[in-house]
């Protein structure tokens, strides 16, 4: 009973975060929750033969992950049915929201493994072994991901800004 009690600890902690990593790698919420579902449901089965994993939150970001990539490679998972984020509350004028929407969208027009790397390693904060580990590829190819995915989010963010306002004076008399 005592496993049981630890696992849902556990979960309970962690939930928040593995949500966060799975909706920044799937775009969509309730998929997102689904593919935590499924990647917590396989730990459940594996809790009690956990005890030589050397870093379980690594372990289980990593399960979350494979579980989100087994989602897109689905069929009907190229089906939307919204594509609209649900309301979160945010401070008046904060900009907040603005500036998530820009950024959300700039990643969904990155390639598919550079947007894995960057969001691993810039949103969830993961060490390059670490994101290798979870992606199965080498460090030096995390960094190269890394370095092209973050290119490719400057020039898609430069795309989108708006154009600097160009200030013309005239003025009388001599010059």
């Amino acid at each position: 009973m005592r496993a049981e009690q630890d696992y849902v600890a556990y979960v309970e902690a962690r939930l928040p975060s593995l949500r966060r990593v799975a909706r920044l790698v799937l775009g969509d919420g309730h998929r997102a929750d689904d593919a935590v579902q499924d990647a917590l449901s396989v730990l459940y089965r594996r809790w009690g033969k956990l005890t030589d994993v050397a870093n379980l939150d690594a372990y289980v970001h990593t399960m979350v992950v494979r579980a989100c990539l087994s989602y897109r490679r689905r069929r009907w998972a190229r089906v939307l049915l919204r594509d609209d984020p649900p309301d979160t509350p945010v401070e008046s004028g904060s900009g907040q929201v603005e500036e998530w929407l820009t950024l959300r969208a700039a990643l969904h027009r990155l390639p598919e493994a550079q947007r894995m790397v960057v969001i691993l390693r810039y949103l969830c904060d993961m060490p390059v072994a670490e994101v290798a580990k979870v992606l199965g590829c080498s460090e030096g190819t995390v960094k190269s991901r890394t370095h092209h995915g973050l290119q490719g989010l400057r020039s898609v963010l430069a795309e989108d800004a708006p154009a600097p306002a160009i200030v013309v004076t005239h003025r009388r008399g001599p010059a």
